[in-house]
């Protein structure tokens, strides 16, 4: 596959993936918009479990944000507009919106996050490997000869212009629902365009890496909520909720659907 291949706008939807595991059990991929709180006629209500594509240390990194948000309303989104970037670019768009956002630390993952730990404890799974897996770490360090490749130096040049480009291209993907308004949708707009630039340093062959890990690990996940289920329910309809990026949304529900593999993986 090559890169422009693979830096395609995807179709922008609002409703949910669902995969049905011939063991058991549901994968319910959710998408929301990244620092945007998502309107509750979208939520996904009843689930058992919870994968979040985060590693350990993002969890921990997330419940600091919240506390200092709470210290200092606004002071992570201004951190971020300060140090500039393409997530800057994004904070910056979001603003120009009438929505609920924007937000840091991304604040679906953090209110499931809650939900899960003040409701009776319901199982929580981290998805991205931590840093000591040697075959992660093998990843990251690809990832980062990758970045440092003239090729991708040159990607930076007029990065502004092609950000503002592909958000023109994205809000002519996004699917219209009666749940959502105009300036939701151009949030997703802006959203995607954002999520194609952070993806734009990797090659076709590191995303495909990482996407099979990362659905491995899923389905282990879901492996593992069935056979814990504190009740004594019939385990068939156990539902693992997880919540990505809408711009994600089909990729990652694909690499599920392909993926033959489980990687053994345990609750928090």
């Amino acid at each position: 596959m090559t890169l422009r291949e693979h830096m395609e706008i995807p179709s922008l939807k609002w409703e949910p993936l669902i995969y049905e595991d011939p063991e058991g059990g549901k994968i319910v991929i959710w998408p929301h918009l990244p620092c945007i709180v998502m309107p509750n006629s979208l939520r996904y209500k009843k689930w058992d479990g919870l994968a979040l594509l985060y590693s350990r240390e993002d969890v921990a990194i997330l419940k600091e944000e919240e506390k200092d948000e709470i210290k200092s309303p606004g002071i992570n989104v201004q951190a971020v507009l300060s140090s500039g970037g393409t997530m800057g670019l994004l904070l910056r768009d979001i603003q120009s919106l009438d929505i609920n956002g924007p937000s840091i630390p991304d604040p679906e993952p953090a209110r499931l996050l809650r939900h899960a730990e003040n409701t009776g404890g319901k199982p929580v799974y981290t998805i991205i490997p931590e840093i000591t897996d040697k075959k992660w770490e093998e990843w990251y360090s690809k990832c980062a000869d990758n970045q440092v490749r003239m090729i991708n130096l040159l990607k930076t040049i007029n990065k502004t212009r092609r950000y503002s480009r592909n958000r023109i291209k994205a809000s002519k993907m996004v699917v219209k629902s009666e749940k959502i308004n105009s300036e939701l949708g151009a949030a997703a707009a802006v959203c995607a365009s954002w999520w194609i630039e952070e993806q734009r340093v990797l090659t076709s062959d590191l995303i495909k890496e990482r996407d099979e890990r990362f659905a491995a690990r899923i389905k282990g996940a879901l492996c593992d909520l069935r056979n814990r289920r504190l009740d004594e329910s019939d385990s068939s309809d156990v539902v693992l909720l997880v919540p990505v990026h809408q711009a994600y949304l089909e990729q990652i529900y694909d690499s599920i659907n392909k993926c033959q593999k489980i990687e053994k993986i345990e609750r928090e």
